[in-house]
Formats: structure tokens, C-alpha cells, sequence
């Protein structure tokens, strides 16, 4: 029986090792840690549970067809995606109905409903022309270029604004400053500049506002949970707390890998961990690795998990409070390596909906600002001061003295982030698309000059994010396939 051996449990890589056992071989998952899941984990303390990583799923379809019927998530299309606070005290509710939507923003911002339609369907284009080559397929093969979609895709080029910034976009077809802003914000989705990354990343808002944006009922831990109890029915074998000290190729083939044990052979090896990360310490390869390190780390995050003691009705699931100086936020964050002292403020409380995740009138605030890859600052005074700042700007926007409310915490910074998933600096996404030819820069998932060598999740193609993640594994296993097709395996 052919065997691979997959390296880290994170969402690609278990959606991996599920595609590949049941494609008839056996598969063995190394993982440092102790528990499956990478960055979709969850927090347990003092009553409260928390979501620790990703709060929202997109494309479910792709979560559920890994899973058997009877472990199938059921999950839960929010009616309003995301609750917004402007520093001028406008509040609008951005709702998964496009209809409603276009509606709200014309009565909180006064934007006709059709810019607003209009930009949706522009969007839902750039993803038609794209999903296939560049989300779901491999570029880097030319023969994945030589089909009617790929040239299409071509021929349509100008469509996805490759060559204006999301913001110049935005503003040319939205206009007013506020709504700007709220589409300039799905930048951040794999930790980039709106002032710089492609236009191109429109395609995100058509996923969330065209398709929907869902949560699992049992919370987003429960990803990790139903594709772990998936493996195991099939058979995979996790192997946690024994990390992989190298890779071993032999005569252009990979041949297995090196734990504390010993020797552990292999005719597929598939890496899930972060790909500078990888060609550091488990394949060296300083050509690699240093092109690698000269493209610009996405951002991070600064995460306080507070335990609140009471309800807040003005709040929903998702909640985003904005920065008065938007491209000043920015600045700080990718110029200078430093947090603004007033950043934009997300609030994920999952116990809107799932009221066992925190006491009885308690709730559950999983309070994030962006943060810049980790460069060696002084992140102790950092977290005091943005606590201080996301304090006081939250309690001005809301009302409410809520440092009094806050009863349980803990806290997330970059290089913890590092320690926790070896994201090499913190950086939840690997590159960041900061340029126009970012995603082409992007590792394969494949090797072409070593035979069983692949590659999943947010560092390499397609980029990260939950279903991105999920399309690596289905790029690879297809790899995988091909290769055994042609051994006659």
C-alpha cells in the first residue's frame, strides 16, 4: 500500500489526509502539537469557550463534502454578517441579503442601491473568471492553462483589476469614504494592505455578501473536530507531539522523513506547516528560502479573549469599529511595524448563538486588531497600550464603561502566534498580496524536480483563509493521483 505521511494537522492538512485515505492509501499525520486544528482552535477558561482563531466560514460546501452524512456540520447562514460602528456614530447592519443590504447602505450612507448591486456583480464576475485557474486549480502547470476557462480567464483580464489597488477600485465605483472603507476592509482577509493588494481581491466580498457567510452552530472549533473524526474513521493515523526533524529525498524522490525515532519512509511526504518554516528546517534550501523572505509578511493579530460579565444588545455576532484614519492604520501597520493608536476593533461573540460558550448573562468577546509581523518589537508595552486604546475608543463608541465588565482574559500577540503554529513571525497568511503578481509568487503545491513532495495551506497556493486551505488539499490529492496513475499504483 502506498504510504504518505502528511506533516501538521491543520485544516489543509487533515482535509489532506481525508482525500488521500480515501483515494486507497495510508496516511500518517505528525504533529507537534498536541491536538489537531492549527489556527481553528478554541480556548477554554474560567466558563468561557472560545473560537481561538478563524469566525467565519465561507463556502461550507467544501467542509462538507469530506465529511460522511451522519458527520456532516450543521451550520448557520447569518442574516447579518457583520454589525459596522463609524467614529461619526453611523451604525449599519450588512446583511446577507443583497437586497437588504444594498437598502441599509442607502439609508445609513446614502449610496443609491444600484452602486452597491452593481460592485457585488462585478465581483461575482472576478470569481467566475478566477475559481477555477487560480482557486481551485494549479496555475504553475501550463497544461492547466490550456483549457477554454483558463483562456477565457485571458481574454478577460482587465475584469480583474489586477492593475488598480483594491482602493482606487473601491473608490471609483463606490465612492462615499465610509463604504470605501467596509469594502476596503476584506483586504485584511489574508492579511493585506487595501492600499496596495490587487482589486482582484474584490472576489472576497462576493463569497460573503453573493454566497453567504455561515458559522458552525457547535462554534468554528467544530471544523476541526468533524474533519479529525473523519480521518480517524478512515483510518488515519495522527501522530501529535512529534515533530518532524527533516525530510529525506533520494534521486530526485522523496523517500520520507526524520523523526526523534528515527527514519520513517514514505512515498508521499505533504507539507502543512508554513513554507518558510519549511525550507529552514525541514528541506534547507537558502535559494528558496531567500526568495521566500524577500516578499513582504502578511499581518498578524493581537487577540484579548475577555470574559464580559453582562449582555450587550447593541452588539451581534460579528462586530468591526473603525479607525477615523484608515490608510494611517495601515501605514503604521505595514511601513512601520506598528500598531495605531486607533486601530480598527473586531468583536466575535459566539455566545450570541451558542449560550453555552459563556455563563449565564456573560458573554464571550473575542476582541482582535490587526498587528504587524513579529520584527522584534516591544510587544509588552504594545499590548498594554492598544489595551488601553481599544478600551477607551470601544467604551466613547458604545457608551459603556466596560474595563469594569471584563472578569476573565487572555491574551494572543504575534510571536505567541509563532510559538503556538509556527507561522514564521506571526504571520497568519504567509506572503502578504501586497503586490499584483503576489499570488503568482506563491509556492506551488507541488515540486517538479522532486517526485512526492506537496504542499497545503495558507502559505503556499492558493492563499490562505479556511476555503482556500481546503483547495489546497483538493489540488493536491489530485497531484497525488496523477503521480500514482503513472507508477501504476
Amino acid at each position: 500500500m502506498t504510504r504518505a505521511i502528511i506533516i501538521g494537522s491543520g485544516i489543509g492538512g487533515l482535509a489532506t489526509a481525508i482525500r488521500l485515505a480515501r483515494q486507497g492509501l495510508r496516511v500518517d499525520v505528525y504533529e507537534a502539537a498536541k491536538k489537531p486544528g492549527g489556527k481553528v482552535a478554541q480556548l477554554q477558561f474560567d466558563g468561557f469557550r472560545f473560537d481561538a482563531g478563524p469566525s467565519l466560514l465561507t463556502l461550507p460546501e467544501l467542509i462538507q463534502e469530506l465529511l460522511d452524512e451522519d458527520l456532516r456540520l450543521p451550520v448557520r447562514k447569518l442574516e447579518i454578517i457583520t454589525k459596522y460602528f463609524y467614529p461619526d456614530g453611523v451604525q449599519l447592519a450588512a446583511y446577507s441579503d443583497t437586497g437588504k443590504l444594498s437598502e441599509e447602505i442607502a439609508q445609513q450612507l446614502n449610496v443609491a442601491p444600484h452602486k452597491v448591486i452593481r460592485y457585488l456583480e462585478k465581483a461575482a464576475r472576478v470569481y467566475e473568471l478566477t475559481s477555477d485557474p487560480f482557486i481551485f486549480g494549479s496555475f504553475h502547470r501550463l497544461k492547466n492553462l490550456m483549457n477554454l476557462k483558463s483562456l477565457k480567464t485571458l481574454f478577460c483580464f482587465r475584469q480583474l483589476q489586477a492593475f488598480r489597488s483594491l482602493h482606487q477600485f473601491n473608490q471609483r465605483e463606490l465612492g462615499e469614504k465610509r463604504l470605501v472603507q467596509l469594502f476596503d476592509r476584506y483586504a485584511t482577509y489574508n492579511g493585506s494592505n487595501p492600499y496596495q493588494t490587487p482589486a482582484t481581491l474584490s472576489v472576497i466580498s462576493h463569497l460573503e455578501h453573493n454566497l453567504g457567510a455561515f458559522i458552525p452552530e457547535t462554534g468554528m472549533f467544530g471544523l476541526t473536530k468533524a474533519l479529525y473524526h473523519q480521518a480517524l474513521r478512515l483510518g488515519v493515523n495522527f501522530h501529535f507531539g512529534q515533530a518532524v526533524q527533516n525530510v529525506k529525498i533520494a534521486t530526485g524522490k522523496v523517500s520520507g522523513i526524520r523523526i526523534g525515532s528515527g527514519f520513517v519512509p514514505a512515498d508521499v511526504v505533504v507539507s502543512d506547516i508554513d513554507i518558510h518554516q519549511f525550507y529552514s528546517t525541514l528541506l534547507p534550501d537558502a535559494k528558496r528560502l531567500s526568495k521566500i523572505t524577500r516578499e513582504e509578511r502578511s499581518s498578524s493579530a493581537l487577540i484579548f479573549y475577555w470574559g464580559m460579565n453582562g449582555i450587550s444588545p447593541q452588539l451581534d455576532v460579528h462586530n468591526i469599529f473603525f479607525s477615523a484614519d484608515y490608510l494611517e492604520e495601515f501605514h503604521q501597520l505595514f511601513g512601520q511595524k506598528a500598531l495605531h493608536h486607533d486601530p480598527t476593533v473586531y468583536i466575535y461573540i459566539s455566545s450570541k448563538y451558542c449560550r453555552s460558550d459563556a455563563p449565564d448573562n456573560c458573554e464571550n468577546w473575542f476582541v482582535m486588531v490587526n498587528a504587524p509581523a513579529d520584527v522584534g518589537q516591544d510587544w509588552e508595552a504594545m499590548i498594554n497600550q492598544t489595551r488601553q486604546n481599544i478600551l477607551k475608543k470601544l467604551e466613547q463608541m458604545l457608551n459603556r464603561k466596560l474595563s469594569d465588565c471584563i472578569v476573565s482574559e487572555r491574551i494572543l500577540s504575534p510571536p505567541e502566534i509563532f510559538k503556538q503554529t509556527g507561522s514564521v513571525n506571526g504571520s497568519l497568511y504567509g506572503s502578504s498580496s501586497n503586490s499584483r503578481y503576489a499570488s503568482f509568487n506563491r509556492h506551488a503545491n507541488f515540486r517538479s524536480d522532486i517526485s512526492g513532495l506537496y504542499f497545503v495551506g495558507g502559505s503556499v497556493h492558493p492563499g490562505g483563509g479556511i476555503p482556500l486551505c481546503l483547495s489546497s488539499a483538493g489540488i493536491v490529492a489530485g497531484l497525488v493521483n496523477e503521480q500514482l496513475q503513472k507508477q501504476g499504483k
